[in-house]
Order: structure tokens, then C-alpha cells, then sequence
């Protein structure tokens, strides 16, 4: 009989890259009988994952509230062997499970109390004190799970001294999932499209640095930048409308994992312009991984772990993300440059395959689940043995 698995999100969408199209599909490929709760239109079957769709809540705070409550009836009907949440804020309703018994794995995408500094509801002077509470109340509750999931190596190093039973599994794109039949694909016509691909478009990320670039571009070079994602609020559109270089922006909206693969392989080169935020500064974003992937060069913020990887791979420039006049030269020189932009994106792919795909961080998921269940039998042998000493 196959192994239940119930995988908990209030605050992403259903088909999210990470939980549906890496984790859920490696444990439904695996075997495991997979249940997926998160905010939808209606229940369904997909891929072999059955999902139990949740009301799509109004506001934060109804998600918090009436969500997690919602969230935990779902957990319980499922009467799954392992549940694996993925938000913050369904710490509640994951110390509630372990009270029945279950085991819980915390799937933790960022480092939460560095995130505060930039959260616009939380009053700035407040995100001290906010910031080193969140930190107090996650590592504590971290302690009681029976096992954790980092999406960075620097997000492990954080709880490898409150939980041993932890797992670094990188965000690295599914290569079949993003490449060209022709990938690395630099000798398809490639248009002179730059991309940016996100879940949000936000200011943090670099939206106003990018359009102002844009503007800096000359006028013979006709390049395009393309936004995929959805905007943070409708004040930042709005307020990019009245930027120079605005009228060479294409805004594509938010995208299927379809649409995201064919604007990677149509794409001249990849954007990666995060601010200096603390939670960024030492973030892994998936975005560079798939631009990699896609065979296209990158210009990213020059922060150590994008530093790290792009001069490894040999993929990219490098660029001070809120200087636009040093974003617009980095374009500039690689639309004038193709011989060198294709090589760039030749070794990024390259690196993709033999160094960040998904592939590899699948076989860590997929042990971290065999440990847990094996280290379950070995306690009830173990029980056994005892009564029949006995």
C-alpha cells in the first residue's frame, strides 16, 4: 500500500513551481500516494496529485485566520503518513499534527526574520524587534518537526543546530522542463528580447531599475524587455508608465510553466536585478537557474552566491542592481556582442547539466522521506523487541 503524503500551502498557488512541478511530482514518480491542499478554484486530479482546493482568501489576515483553520481540516480528512508544509504561517496548524502523532516536514523557502526589513505592512522602526521575534517562535517550533527542507545552503546553515534531520534541496530547474530541442539554443533566431520571470514584478526585484535601463538602450538597437509575472499592487505599473524607456516594455502577465519555456527559448538574455536586501543578498534565485537552462546569457546583482555561480559558470555580467546606467551597458555590450552572448549562454546550459538540475536535488528529497520511514520501522521493531523481552 502506498505511503500517504499531504503537502500543506495557504500562500501559493496550486501549480507552484517548487511544491507541484519539483516536489509533488518527484514523490507521485516515487510511488507516494500525493495530496496537495491549497487555494483553487476546485478539487481535481493532476499529474496523480490530488488536490484538495481551499477558498482563494480575501486578505492576509483571513488567509491567517479562517485559512489555517481551513488548512487543517483538509490535513486531517486526508489521514496522510507525512505532512510537508510550506508556509510560515501554517507553523500553528504543523504543531497542531505533531500533537496527533504526525510526522511534519517544514519546507522552508527563505529566511524568514531577514525578509521583515522589506515587508511593507510592518513599520519600519518595529522590524528590529518583529524580525528577532519571528526568529525565537520559527527555531522553536523547527525543533519539534520531524524534519526540515532548506532551499539554500545558507537557510540550512541557520537551523542546522536546532534540527539534525535537515535537507538542502536547491531550487534547480527541471531540465526537460525548460530546454529547446536545439538547447543550448544559440543558433535559433533569437529575437532581441530581454526577459524577466517572476511570480511577482515588484520594486525590490528590480522593476524601475530594469525600465530605466531600457530607456538608457539606443534607439537602433530595437530592444524589448519582457515582464512575466504578476504586479505588486497597481500603484507600480502606474508609476513605471511615466519612466523613459517604458515604451520598450512588454508586459506579459503571469504565465504557465508552457508559456514561461517558450519565452526562455525566444529570449536574447535573462534579468536577475534583486535589491540589497538581506534576504536576496544570499539567495539562490530560481530565475538564474532557468535562464541557465534556457541557454541565454544573465545579468545579474553582483551578490556572492549569484557572484559565485556566474564566474563558475562563465554565464553572465555582473552588475550594482540600483546603478541602471551599469544595468543598460551590461544589455548594450551583449546585443553587440552575440558571438560572445551565445557562448555565455552555451556554458550557463552546460553548467545546468551537469551541475544545478533538479535531477540531483530530487534523489536528496526522495531519501529524506525513505530516512523517515525507515528510522519509523526501526523504532516499532524496536517497541517489539521490548514486549516480547518482556
Amino acid at each position: 500500500m502506498a505511503r500517504k503524503v499531504c503537502v500543506l500551502t495557504s500562500a501559493h498557488p496550486p501549480f507552484d513551481v517548487r511544491i507541484f512541478h519539483k516536489e509533488c511530482k518527484s514523490l507521485a514518480r516515487a510511488g507516494y500516494e500525493v495530496t496537495l491542499v491549497a487555494s483553487a478554484d476546485e478539487d481535481g486530479q493532476h499529474d496523480g496529485i490530488a488536490l484538495r482546493a481551499l477558498p482563494v482568501w480575501k486578505s492576509r489576515m483571513d488567509r491567517f485566520t479562517r485559512g489555517s483553520l481551513a488548512v487543517y481540516r483538509r490535513a486531517l480528512a486526508a489521514r496522510a503518513d507525512v505532512y510537508h508544509f510550506h508556509d510560515p504561517e501554517l507553523i500553528p496548524v504543523a504543531l497542531l499534527l505533531r500533537l496527533h502523532g504526525k510526522k511534519v516536514i517544514y519546507d522552508i523557502h527563505e529566511d524568514l526574520p531577514r525578509t521583515i526589513s522589506y515587508k511593507p505592512y510592518i513599520p519600519r522602526p518595529l522590524c528590529g524587534g518583529v524580525s528577532r521575534t519571528v526568529q525565537f517562535i520559527e527555531d522553536l517550533a523547527c525543533r519539534r518537526f520531524s524534519a526540515l527542507v532548506a532551499a539554500t545552503p545558507g537557510i540550512g546553515e541557520r537551523f542546522r543546530g536546532v534540527n539534525k534531520n535537515i535537507a538542502v534541496l536547491n531550487n534547480y530547474p527541471r531540465i526537460e522542463e525548460i530546454e529547446s530541442p536545439l538547447a543550448p539554443a544559440a543558433e535559433c533566431n533569437r529575437e532581441a528580447s530581454l526577459l524577466y520571470v517572476g511570480m511577482r514584478i515588484t520594486r525590490a526585484r528590480g522593476a524601475e531599475e530594469m525600465v530605466r535601463a531600457m530607456g538608457l538602450l539606443p534607439e537602433h538597437l530595437q530592444a524589448k524587455l519582457k515582464l512575466v509575472g504578476k504586479w505588486d499592487g497597481e500603484e507600480l505599473p502606474a508609476s513605471l508608465a511615466n519612466l523613459p524607456g517604458w515604451d520598450r516594455v512588454r508586459y506579459l502577465g503571469p504565465l504557465g510553466r508552457a508559456g514561461v519555456a517558450a519565452e526562455l527559448q525566444s529570449a536574447y538574455a535573462g534579468l536577475v536585478i534583486l535589491h540589497p536586501e538581506p534576504n536576496y543578498i544570499a539567495s539562490q534565485p530560481v530565475k538564474l537557474f532557468e535562464y541557465m537552462c534556457a541557454g541565454i546569457p544573465v545579468i545579474a546583482s553582483d551578490f556572492p552566491v549569484c557572484r559565485e555561480i556566474i564566474n563558475q559558470a562563465g554565464c553572465g555580467i555582473l552588475v550594482d542592481p540600483l546603478n541602471p546606467k551599469e544595468i543598460a551597458a551590461a544589455l548594450e555590450y551583449l546585443l553587440t556582442h552575440p558571438d560572445q552572448a551565445v557562448e555565455m549562454g552555451r556554458r550557463g546550459y552546460q553548467s545546468v547539466r551537469d551541475r544545478y538540475s533538479w535531477a540531483n536535488e530530487e534523489k536528496i528529497l526522495l531519501h529524506l522521506y525513505s530516512d523517515l520511514f525507515r528510522r519509523d520501522a526501526a523504532s516499532e521493531a524496536n517497541l517489539v523487541r521490548r514486549g516480547q523481552a518482556a
